[in-house]
């Protein structure tokens, strides 16, 4: 497969899946804040920004209406739904030969929807819809990606920008919220930011059918991180990541793939032999902030191998 094509495809997946985790934090932040009082409220705002990975706005302005705004429609802002959906497009728009016509034409779908509205359209009607027609509209995109698209090298390449992706904002998530909200600062049993976070991740229901009704922080992060048959916890995640980039590696045939292999398997491994008693008494900060580089590493090796690898190696092997 040509370069281009590996990068075109990696990047559009890990976009959609930004774009659908940027709206679910957001729409649950919307509804919590019929909960919160404004001081609670604006806080939560801050938390938000941070775990998208989010500058605040330059104008100052902190409302709720216009934050979600700013995250939602600023073109001018690389992580808004708009530019991630926008670039995802863009990258699809470059792949119209190596993907199926119903792909192509769901995400035109999804980029017409958020292109043609306006932060005053959804506001004073109903936001939570809007949220949820561009969630499922992701969600979509990934199923018709699936029924119709061959299980090919390209394909794995979706699934490894997807999960990737998808492991890297779980554990941005989970590090910004136990930074702030822990058993020794005395706000651990803040039930209602313990089921926002569990709601960010759709995983309210999930976890209430592994741990019944019972919130605990420690039971959450063991969850989230741990789980391996839940879609959103990070142990789903980095296992898919491993899956595809293994495929990868076989159906290129090439040494460039060990190096990729290895670290994805380091990564597997670091999650596939962890205890939650073990990683919060060595210190959660520090291990999700290894798993993070260790998610960057593979990143890094993705494109080594795949994407920007000298031309001369490639004739060597």
């Amino acid at each position: 497969m040509l370069s281009r094509v590996a990068d075109s495809l990696y990047w559009l997946s890990r976009y959609l899946e930004r774009a659908e985790h940027t709206a679910r934090l957001t729409d649950v932040q919307i509804h919590l804040m019929l909960d919160q009082s404004p001081a609670a409220s604006a806080q939560r705002w801050a938390r938000v920004l941070t775990s998208l990975h989010m500058l605040p706005p330059g104008d100052g302005m902190y409302d709720a209406r216009h934050l979600t705004d700013y995250i939602t429609f600023d073109a001018a802002n690389p992580n808004s739904i708009v530019s991630c959906i926008t670039n995802a497009r863009e990258n699809a728009r470059q792949l119209r030969e190596h993907i199926s016509s119903e792909m192509w034409e769901q995400i035109n779908t999804v980029y017409l929807q958020v292109k043609t509205q306006r932060i005053d359209d959804i506001w004073e009607t109903q936001p939570h819809a809007w949220f949820v027609a561009v969630k499922e509209g992701c969600h979509l995109f990934q199923g018709i990606t699936d029924t119709t698209m061959n299980y090919n090298e390209g394909y794995q390449f979706l699934q490894a920008g997807r999960y990737l992706e998808r492991a890297t904002a779980v554990a941005h998530l989970l590090n910004v919220h136990f930074e702030t909200f822990n058993t020794e600062n005395g706000l651990g049993f803040d039930f209602l930011e313990w089921i926002g976070l569990l709601k960010s991740c759709t995983a309210f229901e999930a976890y209430c059918k592994v741990y019944m009704a019972d919130l605990r922080p420690d039971a959450i992060a063991e969850f989230l991180i741990l789980n391996r048959e839940f879609p959103h916890s990070i142990g789903f995640s980095v296992k898919r990541v491993q899956d595809a980039l293994l495929e990868i590696g076989e159906d290129t045939q090439s040494r460039r793939a060990r190096g990729v292999n290895r670290l994805a398997g380091r990564l597997a491994a670091l999650v596939d032999y962890g205890q939650i008693d073990e990683i919060f008494a060595a210190g959660f900060h520090t291990f999700l902030t290894e798993m993070m580089r260790q998610c960057s590493q593979i990143h890094d090796a993705i494109f080594q191998a795949y994407v920007v690898y000298p031309v001369e190696r490639e004739f060597a092997e």
